[in-house]
C-alpha cells in the first residue's frame, strides 16, 4: 500500500526509510486518519519528514500522488495574467441568483476545465459565469460566487465554498542565508550543548548493570548514573534601540529560543557599544544599571558570549572617548569589547544585518576586527558557524 508513494518521495531526494514506512502503514492498520485526507496528509508527513527543508518538497509530491489540482503544472498557474484578477469591483448577489447557480461537476471535472481554460483565454473577464476572471459566477477566480470551485488571486475566503484555493506559492525551501524563525533558532542553538551527568542516579547504567549481573552470577543488579544535562552557561548580549528597532521581532525570536535551549542563561542590554554599564529593564535602564565589570566578577570564564547587534554606529563610539551618542564615556567602546573577550574566551557576535551590507557601513568592519572576525549573519548558517565557533577559545 502506497509503495509507489514512498519510492516517489526516495526518488526525488525526500531521505524516508523502510522503517518510517512500515510505521505509516501500521498507523493505517489502526485507523489513524480515519478515512481522511486532510488526516492522511498530516500522519504521513509527521512520519516521514524528518527536517523542515523538506516539507514543501513533501506537499508537492503529496499532491502530484494524490491527484490534487496541483497536477496543471505550475507554470500555467503562474502565468496567469495579474489583470486577469484584479479586483475592480464585487459583486453582490442576491438569495435567488444564489441560489440558481449549480455546482459544475467533482474536483477532477473542475481541474481539467481550468487546464482547458488556461489553453483557450486571451484576455480578462470580469461578472462571466465561464472564463478565469473577477466577480461573476465562474468557478475559476476571485471575488465571485460558486458553490465549488477554485479561488485564485483573492487575499481570503468569502463564502468559504471554493474547493481548491491555488495562488502563487509563498513556500520557500528553507535557506541556510534565509533569517530564522524561533524553531529554527532553537535547532540551531540545540547544536551548543555540553553534556553532564549530575545529580542523582536516575537512569540505569545498561553496561555496568549487565556487567554486575554476570558477576553476581546471573542475579540481577542494577547500576544507576545521573541523567545527562546540558551544562553550557551563556551570556547573551543585546544592543538595543536606534537602528536595532528594525531587527526587534528577529532579535526577540533569538531570546525567545535561547530561554527555551539553555537553563543557564543570562542577559543584559546595551546602545550601539559595549560600554562601563549595562541593563536589563530598558524602561529603569538610566535607573538600573549594572556595572560592566561586575559580569567579571559574577561569571566564569566558561560563559559562552553571544553579542547580538549591527554593529552600525559612528565611529567615534567605537574607538573615542566621551563618543557614545547618549552619554560621555570615560573609555572607548573598543576598550570594554576588549576586555570582555578577554575575560570571557568563547565569544560571537550576530549580525541581524544581511552579510551583503557589511561593507557599506565603516563600524561593522570595525567591530569585526575587534572581535577577530567572529562575527556571523543572524542567519540559519550564521548561528550554525557560530556555535562551532563557540565550542572553541578565542585566539
Amino acid at each position: 500500500m502506497f509503495l509507489d508513494f514512498f519510492l516517489l518521495l526516495r526518488d526525488r531526494d525526500v531521505p524516508v526509510t523502510l522503517r518510517e514506512y512500515l510505521d505509516l502503514l501500521g498507523a493505517l492498520e489502526k485507523n489513524v486518519p480515519a478515512y481522511n485526507v486532510d488526516d492522511f496528509y498530516f500522519l504521513s508527513r509527521t512520519i516521514l519528514v524528518k527536517h523542515e527543508e523538506h516539507l514543501d518538497l513533501f506537499d508537492q509530491i503529496f499532491a502530484v500522488y494524490f491527484k490534487g489540482i496541483e497536477q496543471i503544472k505550475s507554470s500555467d498557474i503562474l502565468n496567469i495574467p495579474d489583470e486577469w484578477l484584479r479586483k475592480n469591483g464585487e459583486r453582490l448577489f442576491s438569495p435567488e441568483e444564489l441560489a440558481n447557480i449549480k455546482s459544475q461537476g467533482d474536483l477532477e471535472s473542475l481541474i481539467d476545465r481550468m487546464a482547458e481554460l488556461l489553453k483557450e483565454q486571451k484576455e480578462r473577464h470580469q461578472g462571466g459565469n465561464k472564463w478565469i476572471g473577477t466577480g461573476g459566477t465562474s468557478p475559476f477566480g476571485a471575488y465571485g460566487y460558486n458553490p465549488e470551485g477554485i479561488r485564485i488571486g483573492q487575499d481570503k475566503s468569502r463564502h468559504r465554498k471554493a474547493v481548491k484555493v491555488w495562488d502563487k506559492r509563498n513556500f520557500k525551501d528553507l535557506s541556510q542565508d534565509e533569517e530564522l524563525g524561533t524553531r529554527n533558532m532553537k535547532m540551531a542553538l540545540r547544536k551548543l550543548r555540553i553534556l553532564s551527568r549530575e545529580g542523582k542516579s536516575e537512569e540505569i547504567d545498561l553496561n555496568k548493570t549487565i556487567r554486575s549481573t554476570a558477576k553476581n552470577s546471573g542475579m540481577l543488579e542494577v547500576e544507576m548514573v545521573p541523567s545527562k544535562k546540558n551544562v553550557v552557561k551563556v551570556l547573551l548580549l543585546f544592543d538595543i534601540g536606534g537602528s536595532m528597532d528594525d531587527h526587534i521581532a528577529l532579535c526577540s525570536q533569538l531570546f525567545s529560543a535561547a530561554k527555551y535551549e539553555f537553563k543557564h542563561l543570562e542577559f543584559f542590554y546595551f546602545h550601539n557599544c559595549l560600554y562601563e554599564n549595562v541593563w536589563k529593564d530598558n524602561v529603569r535602564r538610566w535607573d538600573d544599571k549594572t556595572p560592566t565589570e561586575t559580569m567579571f566578577n559574577t561569571f566564569n570564564n566558561d560563559y559562552r558570549v553571544v553579542f547580538v547587534g549591527d554593529a552600525s554606529m559612528s565611529p567615534y563610539e567605537i574607538f573615542s572617548r566621551m563618543g557614545s551618542v547618549e552619554h560621555y564615556n570615560e573609555e572607548p567602546g573598543q576598550v570594554w569589547l576588549e576586555r570582555m573577550i578577554d575575560h570571557f574566551p568563547y565569544f560571537v557576535w550576530l549580525n541581524p544585518v544581511a552579510k551583503n551590507e557589511w561593507k557599506y557601513t565603516q563600524s561593522i568592519g570595525m567591530i569585526q576586527k575587534v572581535m577577530k572576525d567572529r562575527m556571523f549573519p543572524l542567519t540559519i548558517k550564521g548561528i550554525e558557524e557560530a556555535v562551532d565557533v563557540l565550542k572553541v577559545k578565542g585566539k
